[in-house]
């Protein structure tokens, strides 16, 4: 009889609920999202892209103010909470060294790392007791990754995330042709599953024959209980989640953010070819038809965030579209979102998510 949730050990650090709450770009999970799941017993996640106001001054000096801007919100978060704070770092970013860094200065829990194969991230936290959680797509990534990080910093990650393609924002390991192709069957394919068990199989190796623990973490689709105790039976030792905490109280988005994923249908996500080099899952806009119909966006670049961009080719600027959005003007931005959105249909506390959870999550471990 399941009577709670084993913790999430984390190297040394414990997370008394095994969930993580993903991190959402631009300013959708900040301080006062992140400390809410902390206050609860998850991980919370501080989203590190696109911080600072789009102000002209900051817009001078971007790198230093999106260093200023993170220092902010990580101290904000453990102002509002002892609990765990991390912060997710898209490898794409052309700043990812000095975010990497400014993290660590700051003493955050743990990085969780994507967007790309985290690894360089091993050489930009030496000497740190910060955890470091890669996100891969598939135990190929994560064979290479761990191989990589053994020979040449001679450790291991604290955790893995592995994500599949029902989750929202920015999808690793497929193209977007692929995408297209599975739209209309994706649900019912244990893809995630199946990546899982190949990935537990990898890890599992690696911990025989080092003596280390290295929890799986599933995410992407992952939204009600049931959906978390079937990943645990595989052997998962948590989850993470985004979508669920984005109409919550607590996030930080516009109220006409909220409302897109409150009115949002199925037949509303779609999948876009970001300027980050891989394909993305949004809610459907006037400007997501825009591009999905061909179109080019015009812009100037200011922010020059991402390494995989060239503002001379690109059909829009990703960075601008994510602002637009989180700041309420949903016809000129891109609403990043899970396919499961549809089934969210109220504004709730962080609290009540994660308690809903969790009673679900036991309730179908007891029913195996």
């Amino acid at each position: 009889m399941v009577n709670e949730l084993k913790p999430l050990m984390l190297g040394d650090l414990e997370l008394k609920v095994p969930i993580i709450q993903g991190g959402m770009v631009v300013r959708v999970s900040v301080a006062p999202l992140a400390a809410a799941v902390a206050n609860c017993g998850g991980g919370g996640t501080i989203a590190s892209v696109g911080l600072p106001p789009d102000t002209e001054e900051n817009r001078r000096d971007v790198p230093k103010s999106c260093r200023e801007y993170l220092r902010k919100e990580i101290r904000l978060a453990k102002e509002l909470s002892d609990g765990a704070i991390g912060v997710n770092i898209m490898v794409a970013l052309s700043n990812y060294e000095d975010m990497v860094r400014t993290t660590v200065d700051e003493k955050a829990d743990y990085i969780i790392s994507g967007a790309g194969l985290p690894i360089s991230l091993p050489e930009f936290t030496e000497g740190s007791p910060i955890k470091l959680i890669p996100i891969v797509a598939s135990a190929r990534g994560a064979k290479l990754l761990l191989k990589t990080w053994k020979r040449r910093y001679n450790r291991f990650p604290d955790a893995i995330v592995i994500e599949g393609p029902l989750s929202g924002g920015h999808i690793a390991g497929y193209s977007l042709e692929e995408l297209n192709s599975l739209k209309g069957t994706m649900r019912k394919q244990p893809l995630l599953e199946n990546a899982v068990k190949d990935l537990l199989d990898l890890v599992g190796g690696y911990e025989k024959e080092y003596g280390i623990s290295i929890p799986v973490i599933p995410a992407g689709g992952i939204f009600d209980g049931k959906d978390v105790a079937k990943f645990f039976k595989l052997g998962a030792k948590g989850v993470q989640m985004a979508t669920r905490f984005v109409t919550t109280f607590e996030c930080s988005a516009s109220d006409a953010f909220k409302q897109a994923y409150l009115d949002s249908t199925e037949d509303d996500i779609v999948f876009i070819q970001s300027p980050v080099g891989m394909p993305a899952k949004a809610i459907r806009t006037k400007l997501v038809d825009k591009v999905t119909r061909g179109e080019k966006i015009a812009f100037n670049c200011v922010y020059q965030c991402l390494r995989t961009c060239d503002p001379t080719t690109v059909p829009y600027c990703i960075a601008k579209s994510l602002i637009n959005s989180v700041d309420g003007d949903i016809d000129n931005g891109v609403v990043l979102a899970g396919t499961n959105v549809s089934r969210i249909n109220k504004i709730v506390s962080v609290k009540e998510v994660i308690d809903e959870i969790v009673v679900e999550t036991i309730e179908e471990l007891n029913k195996g």
